[in-house]
């Protein structure tokens, strides 16, 4: 791989990461024109639904000044061929006069998957494929993972002090944070991500949660309670605006045949209930994630207690950790802790191309499971 080739594309790797938040669920694209040495063009996908990376880059171009024609284009996933919200970009490119296109990663879709190169080819069109293949891959990973194998990405993710606490006792006179301001922010960008978020229902019981990102920027992921035993308070603010953002609720079949008139209630409040039957019962997260990515969701964010997040770990769910550490020791102040429930593990879980990031006094981790690496082709 030539150093320029990998210069160019990390730059367009770089602008893919701007359209993070506000594309999914299709993949974050960057895409850089070159010309005689010199970058004449720079384009990303923006939004979902909205021009893609190739197309802003080619008018990116004409805005400056200069013309594609024969220059060559970086961009970081197969341009696609085919006519969806968005024409075809292929064919822009074509009639750009572009004369190389190089490509980090194949697009593993149906609708992709290397009929874009072979177009581009077919025109006469130099295509190279292949470099910086491995960032980009990790870039959308949750788009390759649902493309190669429809399954949901599970993102686990949690809040803790230093001694492992995740929220402060029930006795605190008043609600209290374990993570500061930024680390919540963060949070609220993680949620634009994601097309679910999930919760325990102790959680909805003890902190009445809305569960959406704000500012939302058009677009809310839907609110799922594991909720074995409808014990869910009608008065909640997830039922209070199910009509609105979408809210389903994870119980069990017995619970159904048992409380006809509180489901009747949920409802009618423009809620879904979702039942999972008795044989199901100990691995109703796997009926979950399944029912989860027939509906197209890419990507699930758990922001539950210790039990629901021990509860995906010991099912071998999780594809990404993400947690916020709080330089605090909270001691016989703090409640249950993350240690506890995942003491019942039985095999340890190891994470991989970890990044540590500092969000005021705060650090975020976050790593990848072996097993998802794997299953989008890259070396833990």
């Amino acid at each position: 791989m030539a150093d320029q080739d990998r210069k160019y594309m990390e730059a367009a790797l770089k602008l893919a990461r701007r359209g993070i938040g506000s594309v999914e669920p299709n993949p974050a694209v960057g895409a850089v024109l070159v010309k005689a040495n010199q970058v004449v063009g720079k384009g990303w996908h923006k939004k979902f639904g909205g021009p893609h990376a190739e197309i802003n880059a080619l008018q990116d171009c004409k805005k400056l000044g200069f013309n594609p024609k024969a220059a060559a284009m970086y961009v970081t996933l197969e341009p696609c061929c085919h006519q969806a919200k968005t024409g075809p970009c292929t064919e822009a490119i074509i009639a750009a006069g572009v004369v190389k296109v190089v490509v980090a990663a194949i697009d593993p879709s149906e609708h992709a998957n290397g009929k874009g190169v072979e177009r581009l080819r077919n025109a006469g069109i130099e295509v190279e494929t292949g470099v910086c293949e491995a960032q980009a891959r990790l870039l959308n990973a949750p788009f390759f993972k649902f493309a190669a194998t429809g399954k949901t990405w599970v993102i686990l993710k949690w809040a803790q002090s230093i001694d492992g606490k995740v929220a402060y006792a029930h006795t605190t006179p008043r609600r209290q944070w374990i993570s500061g301001e930024q680390s919540r922010k963060d949070v609220h960008k993680l949620r634009r991500r994601v097309q679910a978020i999930l919760v325990g229902i102790n959680t909805v019981i003890a902190d009445d949660p809305l569960l959406t990102a704000r500012p939302s920027k058009g677009k809310n992921a839907a609110r799922i309670v594991l909720d074995g035993n409808l014990r869910i308070p009608l008065d909640c603010k997830l039922l209070a605006t199910a009509k609105k953002v979408p809210v389903l609720i994870l119980t069990s079949q017995q619970a159904l045949r048992e409380n006809p008139q509180i489901v009747e209630k949920i409802t009618q409040k423009g809620a879904e209930v979702l039942a999972y039957s008795e044989e199901e019962a100990r691995s109703n997260l796997h009926f979950l994630t399944c029912e989860l990515a027939k509906r197209d969701i890419v990507q699930l964010l758990v922001e539950g207690g210790p039990t629901v997040i021990a509860s995906f770990l010991k099912e071998q769910l999780a594809d990404q950790i993400v947690i916020y550490i709080s330089p605090k020791i909270l001691g016989g102040s703090g409640s249950i802790g993350i240690t506890e429930p995942m003491a019942a593990l039985t095999e340890a879980v190891g994470l991989h191309h970890v990044e540590i990031e500092r969000f005021g006094d705060d650090v975020r981790l976050t790593g990848l499971s072996k097993k998802t690496l794997e299953e989008i082709s890259i070396c833990p």
